[in-house]
C-alpha cells in the first residue's frame, strides 16, 4: 500500500506533467503565431513592391526605371547602414578583397532589377509573374550541367507546363508588347544566372570576410552599395538625366512619397523572407512563395484594369497551377534526395 507521502509525490508528478504540456502547448502556439505572421508579412511586401513599381513606371508614366532601381538600393543602403550602426544588426565590413569577390555577382544583380523595371514598364503583373516561371527551367537546366543536379520526373513535368503557360499567355494576351516581352526574358536568363552564381560566389566570399561568416544583412549591404556606382553611370549611359531634369513629377512630394515607399518595400522583402525562413524552413518558403503569385495576378489585373480575355486568363491560371505544382515537385525531389 502507498503511504501519504507517496500520495502526495503522485500529485506534484500529475501537476508538472501539466504544467509542462501547457508550456509545450504555449511554445507551439507561439511558434506557429510567429510563422503565420512572417508569412503574411513577406507576402504583404512581396506583392505590395512589384505593384508599387508598377503603378510608378505604368500610372506616373516615369520613364527612368534605372533611376528608380539607384534610388530605392540608396533608401536600403541608408536603412541596413544606420541599423548596423545602431547596434541592431551585425554586417560585414566592406573590404576591397571583398568587392573584388562580389563584382561579377553584383553586376548580374543590377542587370536583373534593371531588366525587370524595363519588363514591369510594358507587361501587366500577371503576365510578368506567368513568365518569371521561365527562370526555374533555366535555373533547372544551369543545375544539371553546372551542379550535375539530377531532378525528378514530376518537376520536368511541372517545368514543361510552364513553358506551355508561358507561351499561351503570349499569344493570347491582349496588351502584348514585343519590346516588353524581350526584357522579361532577359530578366528570366538574368535572375537565373543570380541564383546559379551566387551559390559560388557565397563560398568564396566567406573566406575573406573577417569574421568567416557572411549573414543576409551584409549582403544586401553588399549588393546595393555596390549597385550604387554602377547605377549612376548607367543613368548617363542611357541618357536618363535629361529626363529626370525636364520632368514635373520630381517636384511633386507625393511621387517622392511614392519611391520612398517603394525603397522601404525593397528592404522589407529581405527582412521578411529571412524572418519567414527561419520561422518555417526552404520548403514551406518556396511553396508560399509559388501561391503568392495568384493573389498578386488577380491584383494586378484589378488594380490596373488591364484588358483581358477568357483563353488569357486561363494561361495565367495554368501557368500559376504550374508553378504551384513546381514547388511541391521540388519539395517532394528535395525530401527523397
Amino acid at each position: 500500500m502507498k503511504n501519504v507521502g507517496d500520495n502526495e509525490t503522485d500529485v506534484e508528478d500529475g501537476r508538472l506533467d501539466k504544467e509542462r504540456e501547457r508550456s509545450s502547448k504555449t511554445s507551439r502556439l507561439k511558434l506557429n503565431n510567429q510563422a503565420l505572421l512572417s508569412g503574411l508579412a513577406y507576402c504583404l511586401s512581396s506583392c505590395s513592391m512589384i505593384l508599387v513599381n508598377k503603378y510608378v513606371l505604368s500610372s506616373y508614366d516615369f520613364n527612368a526605371g534605372i533611376s528608380l532601381m539607384l534610388y530605392q538600393n540608396f533608401v536600403s543602403v541608408v536603412i541596413v547602414s544606420s541599423l548596423s550602426l545602431l547596434g541592431v544588426i551585425s554586417t560585414e565590413p566592406l573590404t576591397w578583397r571583398l568587392i573584388k569577390v562580389w563584382l561579377p555577382v553584383n553586376f548580374i544583380f543590377v542587370g536583373m532589377l534593371i531588366t525587370s523595371m524595363f519588363s514591369l514598364r510594358y507587361i501587366n503583373v500577371a503576365m510578368v509573374t506567368v513568365l518569371k516561371n521561365v527562370t526555374n527551367v533555366i535555373t533547372a537546366v544551369g543545375e544539371m550541367y553546372l551542379f550535375n543536379k539530377h531532378h525528378d520526373n514530376r518537376v520536368w513535368a511541372a517545368l514543361f507546363l510552364m513553358i506551355i503557360s508561358a507561351i499561351s499567355g503570349g499569344i493570347t494576351d491582349l496588351a502584348f508588347h514585343a519590346v516588353g516581352y524581350t526584357w522579361q526574358i532577359i530578366n528570366c536568363f538574368l535572375t537565373a544566372s543570380y541564383s546559379l552564381t551566387l551559390r559560388r560566389v557565397m563560398d568564396t566570399a566567406k573566406q575573406v570576410t573577417k569574421s568567416g561568416n557572411l549573414n543576409e544583412f551584409s549582403m544586401v549591404l553588399l549588393n546595393n552599395t555596390l549597385s550604387l556606382p554602377l547605377g549612376l553611370l548607367l543613368v548617363f549611359v542611357f541618357n536618363e538625366v535629361d529626363y529626370l531634369y525636364s520632368t514635373p513629377l520630381l517636384r511633386m512630394p507625393t511621387f517622392w512619397l511614392v519611391i520612398t515607399f517603394s525603397g522601404f518595400l525593397g528592404l522589407a522583402i529581405s527582412f521578411t523572407s529571412m524572418w519567414f525562413l527561419h520561422q518555417t524552413g526552404a520548403t514551406t518558403y518556396s511553396l508560399v512563395g509559388s501561391l503568392n503569385k495568384i493573389p498578386l495576378s488577380v491584383a494586378g489585373i484589378v488594380l490596373f484594369h488591364v484588358p483581358t480575355s477568357v483563353e488569357n486568363s486561363a494561361s495565367i491560371l495554368f501557368g500559376l497551377v504550374a508553378g504551384v505544382f513546381f514547388a511541391r515537385a521540388k519539395i517532394k525531389d528535395r525530401t527523397q534526395s
